[in-house]
């Protein structure tokens, strides 16, 4: 049979789940269709879930239907539960994203969208709830093919009037738009006059067509004709003979056992096999919902679950896989840990383990302060954390006031030097810092000749500045969208050893970060949100007030789907805010429309902040007070190391600089 692993994506409402449910009933691997609000749902399986009636974490279940045997991995469907989405992506054959014809293309579907772009994932669409009224699937079909790609190609009629083939065939309608999206592909049809199977399965791999189908998960309306297409346009994944593997969960189980979920991308696993340092596998199982079922082998291609494993993380690569690249989504959130009544090391013990299952949470303690400190996504995320300590550890928290997650990057390049000569020790590292485009993060690289520094420095001065976040000097936020490049450098062939390139690397980034803020080139980054505001027509006015009182711009508002209580039009507004002065902001939204008004809102990445000069004022850090950080050399006289500042360092390095002021103007 053809094996595919498939991810079910949604904005959350769009009826994800439920399709899930369909698949599942129609496969024949239930004999009752569960549904979300009865809380009977297949793979909303904890008790969370039921309660609040939404997908939290992501669940697997099995089926098989005629020649297909389908992995199918539910994810969560709201924004604060994003990491677990993402996690999911990297394993994935195909996608199917779930779009409410209710609702259309909403702000997290275009989140998900480019997610699914930057891991590459073959979608196919599913257009749900056209059973509503006001469902209109030829405007739906032309809105994705606008929002979302041109190739979105409807794979069954889009206003339901004409039965899907039962074999899943290209609808005679659409042949011609299957064609445009390839110019090999629409040559050959016009020489032929035909489209082949084995075309449209490679534009649909390579994310050239997206095959839509429009239906009602609920009502079992349009779920045949999506499992036909499964069937036959989906190509099971190209595997390896070496062993390879991707991590993309970790879970907990009943027993507190830890959970490595993985798939296999080559070769095969046994039970005693070795596959982290010296650790081995002592069972494999396959997972179906809740139960689970073990094995003897697990060959390439399949899904499996590894009880025990330590040391293993979401993203990592086993084998011949190396490992993923880092999420897009990250939270922008900080709150303080209350421990009420409860013993402090309890709940660190506690969020470590979840930190564990959801390494995106960054928890942090503090022995000073004696604080933890956890990251988020949103206050849904804080309430759901808050019921998990409850039910699974016993433990009755609260959190204090959230504060925003700034980052640095800079405007200009500087060469940063760092010396550490301590008596019997010696390191002069020389590095340059560029800025790089946003949202690149951190990239290091070594320009520096094998005569200058030895490779085995060099590989030194790299290992070292990805050893630790690096951090800003500012506010001491992190470092990012910053080119670091190794240029120059000094080792004694007596006295130097490894732990002094690391000093001597991360003094060199601070003191160039210092250089930098007596410029003024450093500069404050925080996250904004894109938000979607939906009020009545007579409060239109304030909520634009409101928006540029907030440091928010916004598009010209236009009339919305949705009317008030009353029948009065609802107004939609579209723009990007700061998080820090939006983040409160649905609470006023509900109060002066009366609950009729509706705000969406979703991160869209670092912005220069706007209120900069106030955000370092109140942090009061200082760089040359933090210790772990500091950028003050350490320079050797008369048998003594003695320090040096920052400031003082271009005059006494032993290197000489390699750019000038002029030259590394030239290179801004």
């Amino acid at each position: 049979m053809k094996h595919i692993v498939t991810g079910i994506v949604a904005h959350v409402d769009a009826g994800k789940t439920t399709l899930s449910e369909a698949l599942l009933y129609r496969a024949g691997a239930r004999r009752k269709l569960g549904r979300v609000d009865n809380g009977d749902a297949f793979l909303d399986t904890d008790a969370l879930e039921k309660q609040r009636g939404i997908t939290i974490f992501s669940h697997q279940a099995n089926l098989e239907f005629n020649d297909v045997r389908l992995n199918l991995l539910d994810t969560p469907g709201h924004v604060d539960f994003a990491s677990q989405t993402e996690q999911v992506l990297s394993v994935l054959d195909y996608a199917i994203l779930v779009v409410s014809a209710t609702d259309g293309i909403q702000g997290y579907t275009r989140t998900l969208w480019r997610l699914l772009a930057r891991y590459h994932v073959p979608t196919f669409i599913f257009v749900n709830k056209m059973d509503a009224v006001v469902a209109d699937g030829p405007k739906l079909l032309k809105q994705l093919q606008t929002v979302l790609a041109p190739g979105c190609v409807a794979f069954n009629a889009p206003d339901l009037t004409e039965p899907a083939p039962v074999d899943g065939a290209l609808p005679a309608t659409s042949v011609e738009d299957v064609a445009t999206q390839n110019d090999d592909v629409l040559a050959d049809y016009l020489e032929t006059g035909q489209l082949q199977d084995g075309a449209i399965q490679q534009m649909i791999s390579h994310r050239e067509l997206f095959p839509v189908y429009f239906g009602a998960a609920l009502k079992l309306t349009g779920v045949d004709a999506l499992m036909a297409g499964l069937e036959r346009w989906t190509q099971p994944a190209p595997l390896h003979k070496t062993f390879g593997a991707k991590v993309f969960k970790i879970t907990h189980d009943e027993q507190d056992e830890r959970l490595t979920w993985l798939r296999l991308t080559g070769g095969e696993l046994h039970p005693k096999d070795v596959v982290l340092g010296e650790q081995k596998v002592n069972q494999l199982r396959y997972y179906n919902g809740t139960r689970y079922v073990t094995s003897t082998s697990v060959p390439a291609g399949e899904i499996c679950v590894i009880p025990g494993l330590t040391g293993t993380y979401p993203g990592q690569g086993l084998g011949q896989v190396p490992d993923g690249q880092s999420p897009q989504l990250q939270p922008v959130l900080t709150y303080a840990v209350d421990p009420q009544a409860e013993d402090l090391h309890a709940c660190l013990a506690a969020f470590r383990q979840l930190e564990d299952e959801d390494p995106q949470l960054n928890v942090t303690w503090s022995s000073h302060l004696q604080e933890i400190r956890v990251q988020v996504m949103g206050k849904i995320q804080l309430e759901v954390l808050q019921q998990i300590l409850r039910d699974r550890f016993n433990l009755q928290v609260g959190f204090g006031t959230g504060s925003i997650l700034y980052q640095e990057t800079i405007t200009q390049p500087v060469e940063g030097v760092g010396h550490f000569e301590p008596l019997r020790h010696y390191a002069e590292v020389h590095l340059l810092l560029q800025p790089a485009p946003r949202g690149s993060g951190l990239s290091f690289a070594a320009d520096c000749s094998l005569e200058v520094l030895g490779k085995n420095w060099q590989h030194q001065v790299l290992s070292n500045l990805r050893a630790k976040e690096q951090l800003g000097v500012l506010v001491g936020a992190p470092l990012t969208d910053v080119k670091v490049t190794l240029i120059g450098g000094r080792a004694s062939i007596v006295h130097s050893v490894g732990g002094d390139f690391r000093e001597a690397t991360w003094r060199a980034l601070r003191q160039g970060l210092m250089m930098l803020r007596t410029r003024e080139a450093c500069q404050l980054l925080e996250p904004w949100y894109r938000f979607r505001l939906e009020v009545g027509q007579d409060q239109v006015g304030r909520a634009m007030t409101d928006i540029q009182r907030m440091y928010g711009d916004f598009e010209p508002p236009v009339a919305g789907d949705g009317v008030a209580t009353d029948g009065s039009p609802l107004t939609v507004i579209t723009g990007t805010a700061p998080v820090a002065t939006m983040r409160d902001y649905s609470q006023e939204v509900r109060a002066y429309t009366h609950g009729q008004g509706q705000l969406e809102c979703l991160v869209d990445g670092y912005r220069p902040c706007h209120d900069t000069a106030a955000v370092v004022a109140a942090s009061d850090y200082q760089p040359v007070a933090d210790l772990e950080n500091t950028p003050d050399s350490v320079f050797c006289a008369h048998g003594a190391g003695y320090p040096v500042a920052w400031d003082q360092v271009p005059a006494m390095a032993h290197v000489p600089y390699r750019y000038s002021q002029d030259q590394l103007a030239h290179l801004n």
